[in-house]
C-alpha cells in the first residue's frame, strides 16, 4: 500500500479516535443519559447530512431549503404515526378530506395534460395559454374547497389527528413526501443557474414552514403534537436510559446502512457519472449523458434523506413544533457539518454531523460556566460588578464559536478535515 493511501486512511482514524475521546470525555463528565441523547440527535443530523453532501458533493447542487425538507418529513411521518382523532373520524372531515385528494389528482392531471400538450400537436403559445389556465383553475378550485375542509375540521375536531401507523412506516413517508416535493422543485429549477435552485429551495422552505404552522387542521398549527411515538420502548414504558439507548442503536443502524449503500453508489458507474457532472457538465452533456435527470435523481435522494432524519429528529424529542424549525439549527448548522467534515465524503459527513453537534450543544453551558468564572472573580479581584444580563449574553456564544470552528476550517482546510479522496491514475 502506497503512502499516498495510507495518509488519508490514518488521518481518517486520527480523526474518528479524537471525536471518540470527545464523546468518552462527554459521557464522563455529562453523565450517560445526556450523552446518549446528544448521540441520537448527532445521528440524526448524520443522515440528513449525508443527504447533503451527496447534493453537493456529488452532483455541485447548492440547497438552502434544508430546513423545507426536514420539516415536511417531520409532519409527514407524525399524520402517519400519532394516534387517530376520534372527533375527526366521526365528524365530515373524511368525507372532505377525501374530496379534497381526488380534487388533487384531478388538477395535477389537467396541469400534466397542458404540460405535454405538444405531443398532440399544440403550439408553444397555446400550450403556454392551457398551462396558465390549468394553474389558475387548480388553485381557484384547491384553494376554496381547503377554507371549507379546514373550517370544517377545526369547527368539528380541532385538527386531523393521525393514522396510528406504526414508526418505520412513518418514516418512510416521510421520505416519500420530502421526495415528491424535490421532485417538483427540481423539474422547475434543476435546468437553471445554481443560484435559482438556491433561491427556489429557500423559498419552498419558508412556504413549507409557514403552511405548517398555520394549518391548524392538519397539523394542530402553534399547539404542538406530543408525546410522539417510538420505534422502542419510549422511557415512559420503563428505564430512561434503556429507550435512549435503544433508539440509539436504531439510529445507529439506519446510518451504517445509508453510509454503506451510499459508498457503494459512490464507486459505482452512477457515481463516476455524477462526479463527471459535476466536474464539467458541457463535457458529460457531449457524452451523451442526459445532465438533468441525473441531476435530478441525485437531489431527489438526497432530499428523502433529509425527511427520513427529520422524521427520526422528531420522534426522539417527542414533540413535533412546526415553529421549531429554524434555518440556523436546521440549515446553516447542516452546511457546517458538511463543509467542516469534507463534501463528496460521506465519512467527512457523519464525522462533521457528530463533531458540529458536539460543539453546538456543549458550547452553551460550557460558555455559561466561563461567563460564571468571569462574573465571580472579576468581582473578587478587580470589584468588577457583572452587568445584570451577563449570563443571558452566554446563551449567545454557540452561534460565535460555530461561525469560529467554520472560519478556521476554511482558513486551515478549505476542503474539510476529511475531504474527498480524488482518484490517482
Amino acid at each position: 500500500m502506497s503512502s499516498q493511501t495510507q495518509n488519508p486512511i490514518m488521518r481518517d482514524i486520527a480523526l474518528f479516535a479524537a471525536l471518540g475521546v470527545l464523546v468518552l470525555v462527554i459521557f464522563v463528565s455529562q453523565g450517560a443519559v445526556y450523552s446518549v441523547r446528544m448521540l441520537v440527535e448527532a445521528g440524526c443530523y448524520g443522515i440528513i447530512a449525508l443527504g447533503l453532501t451527496i447534493q453537493w458533493g456529488y452532483a455541485g447542487l447548492f440547497n438552502v431549503g434544508i430546513m423545507g425538507f426536514i420539516a415536511a418529513g417531520a409532519a409527514s411521518s407524525m399524520l402517519m404515526t400519532f394516534p387517530r382523532n376520534p372527533d375527526f373520524w366521526n365528524s365530515g372531515g373524511p368525507e372532505l378530506a377525501g374530496l379534497f385528494i381526488v380534487k388533487l389528482i384531478a388538477c395535477a392531471l389537467a396541469l400534466w395534460l397542458a404540460n405535454n400538450s405538444n405531443r398532440w400537436g399544440v403550439g408553444p403559445r397555446l400550450r403556454a395559454l392551457l398551462i396558465t389556465i390549468a394553474i389558475a383553475v387548480s388553485y381557484l378550485v384547491l384553494s376554496f374547497h381547503m377554507t371549507v375542509m379546514s373550517e370544517e375540521i377545526e369547527k368539528a375536531s380541532g385538527w386531523m389527528g393521525g393514522l396510528g401507523l406504526p414508526v418505520f412506516f412513518g418514516w418512510i413517508i416521510a421520505g416519500v413526501i420530502a421526495g415528491i416535493i424535490a421532485w417538483f422543485v427540481g423539474k422547475i429549477c434543476l435546468g437553471l443557474r445554481s443560484d435559482y435552485l438556491a433561491i427556489a429551495t429557500l423559498g419552498i422552505a419558508q412556504i413549507i414552514k409557514h403552511f405548517l404552522k398555520n394549518a391548524d387542521w392538519l397539523t394542530n398549527g402553534t399547539l404542538t403534537v406530543s408525546p410522539m411515538p417510538w420505534p422502542v420502548p419510549s422511557p415512559a414504558d420503563g428505564e430512561f436510559l434503556f429507550a435512549r439507548a435503544a433508539y440509539l442503536s436504531v439510529v445507529a443502524v439506519a446510518l451504517l446502512i445509508t453510509y454503506l449503500l451510499l459508498q457503494r453508489a459512490y464507486h459505482s458507474p452512477w457515481g463516476r457519472m455524477m462526479r463527471a457532472i459535476r466536474d464539467n457538465e458541457e463535457a458529460a452533456g457531449a457524452m451523451g449523458k442526459n445532465v438533468n435527470r441525473r441531476r435530478l435523481e441525485i437531489f431527489i435522494l438526497g432530499c428523502v434523506l433529509m425527511g427520513i432524519g427529520g422524521a427520526m429528529l422528531i420522534h426522539f424529542t417527542s414533540i413535533y413544533d412546526p415553529s421549531g424549525f429554524l434555518d440556523l439549527n436546521h440549515t446553516f448548522l447542516i452546511w457546517v457539518m458538511v463543509i467542516l467534515g469534507g463534501s463528496g465524503n460521506n465519512r467527512g459527513a457523519i464525522f462533521g454531523a457528530i463533531f458540529v453537534y458536539i460543539v453546538w450543544v456543549m458550547s452553551e453551558p460550557l460558555a455559561v460556566m466561563l461567563f460564571a468564572t468571569i462574573a465571580t472573580y472579576g468581582d473578587q479581584w478587580l470589584g468588577w460588578e457583572a452587568p445584570s444580563d451577563f449570563l443571558s449574553r452566554a446563551l449567545q456564544m454557540r452561534v460565535f464559536v460555530i461561525g469560529l470552528t467554520i472560519t478556521l476550517v476554511l482558513r486551515l482546510a478549505p476542503q474539510g478535515l476529511l475531504p474527498e479522496r480524488q482518484a490517482r491514475h
